[in-house]
């Protein structure tokens, strides 16, 4: 008889309602590898998943034949090329606005103020796509605008992940958020959160800006949940939080 864990798996605990569990533990070993990791030995995805030895080992034995893993020299597992594959697949199957304006349109009702996606653009910030506030008095970018990349809270923290170690940009890298008043111009303020792709670097910066009488600081909390979900729909991994970045 197989042995009975001494505590349930990863899989385990987030399995599938009416899936199945074989499909889950190998979606589990899949998840195991993290940004950074090139091959990693048997041991360490056991544990990571926690999952006996043998059960991984069956597991990689089919991932393996899927290419989805692949057995190197030294004994060690890695990603295969069949993840390549299929991410060149989910990347193509879609266009940057249908993930982005979304989120905008959701963070700019909750909060109703503007929303924006900024992305680095030469020596300026690029406002790629925004969603207006409901309210009147407004600033009035519009998608296609550059703006300066050493102020404002969008470009502070596009500024703070391309090499900039100021004050606000250790914030930025240590918090993931940053809330600015009158940065750019005195009248206006912004939040602003990173958003990052698949190898951990910056995408883009979600930024909500709104008159500086209207600023909100608790609204942080909505920026930072937007840019998250961003992270997240892009197939992103967050960084740590860099820890000389100390105020």
């Amino acid at each position: 008889m197989p042995r009975k864990a001494t505590q349930p798996s990863l899989a385990d605990e987030h399995a599938a309602p009416g899936g199945a569990a074989a499909v889950d533990r190998a979606l589990s070993v899949l998840a195991a590898f993290r940004a950074g990791d090139g091959e990693l030995p048997l041991a360490e995805l056991a544990a990571r998943t926690r999952l006996y030895k043998s059960t991984v080992l069956r597991l990689l034995a089919s991932l393996e034949h899927g290419g989805l893993v692949r057995r190197s020299a030294s004994g060690h597992y890695a990603l295969g090329a069949e993840v390549a594959r299929l991410h060149a697949i989910y990347a193509a199957s879609f266009a940057l606005q249908d993930l982005v304006l979304p989120v905008l349109r959701e963070l700019a009702a909750r909060t109703r103020e503007s929303a924006a996606y900024h992305v680095a653009q030469g020596g300026h910030r690029l406002c790629l796509y925004r969603v207006d506030s409901p309210q009147p008095i407004r600033d009035h970018i519009r998608a296609g605008d550059l703006l300066p990349l050493d102020r404002g809270a969008g470009g502070r923290v596009l500024s703070a992940y391309a090499g900039a170690d100021d004050a606000i940009a250790r914030q930025v890298r240590r918090e993931q958020v940053i809330v600015l008043e009158g940065d750019r111009m005195p009248e206006l303020s912004g939040i602003s959160a990173p958003v990052f792709g698949a190898d951990g670097a910056l995408a883009g910066a979600v930024t909500l800006t709104m008159p500086t009488a209207r600023l909100v600081r608790e609204q942080a909390a909505d920026v930072l949940a937007a840019a998250r979900t961003l992270t997240r729909a892009l197939g992103g991994v967050v960084p740590a939080q860099q820890r000389g970045d100390t105020a």
